[in-house]
């Protein structure tokens, strides 16, 4: 059994960089670590962009695949799993299968990727990297500008800092200060 961790965060706070830098540093501790990311699990654009390329509701509920992340990534590698997991499952850009191979996952799996929270899946500890909606404003590129509603959104109904096991502030990307919650506090 592995633990399953959520790097979870606007892509302005890049969650995958952080989930790398984590992954180069654990086998030193004695814990091995596999990174898979969430934007391996996206939906078919005929699913994910039924809506249209720039619909801000449709990025916040259609695009990720929680059942297939689940099934072939947490599912795995939690109680009972058989311990291996599959990399990447779908491959946006081409918008077909990877046709990946399973890799065996000991010790954690990182899963970086945005609006993780609230959809159900089971991680063991969740990092959100919070990125207030100024920043993101901020820092978003123009052609990205029409996700933003979806952060808003994922703000108002998830409250994504309040169910983290540790928030990053990462309004500055040079600068990020953890905040430990819950269990991790005291």
């Amino acid at each position: 059994m592995a633990l399953r961790v959520a790097l979870d965060g606007p892509d302005v706070a890049r969650p995958r960089d952080l989930a790398e830098a984590v992954a180069g540093r654990l086998p030193a501790l004695g814990r091995p670590c596999t990174v898979v990311p969430a934007e391996g699990f996206l939906r078919p654009a005929s699913t994910r962009l039924e809506h249209g390329r720039t619909d801000p509701d449709a990025r916040y509920t259609d695009w990720l695949d929680t059942r297939a992340l689940a099934r072939e990534v947490l599912d795995r590698v939690g109680p009972g799993g058989p311990g291996d997991v599959l990399p990447r499952l779908w491959d946006a850009e081409r918008d077909r299968a990877t046709r990946a191979a399973r890799v065996p996952a000991p010790g954690v799996v990182l899963v970086p990727g945005s609006l993780l929270q609230g959809v159900g899946l089971a991680f063991d500890v969740v990092v959100h990297l919070r990125v207030s909606a100024a920043a993101r404003r901020r820092r978003t590129p123009p052609e990205q500008a029409w996700e933003l509603p979806a952060f808003d959104r994922y703000d108002d109904e998830v409250d994504p800092t309040a169910w983290a096991d540790a928030v990053v502030l990462a309004d500055h990307a040079d600068r990020p200060a953890l905040v430990l919650q819950g269990r991790f506090s005291a």
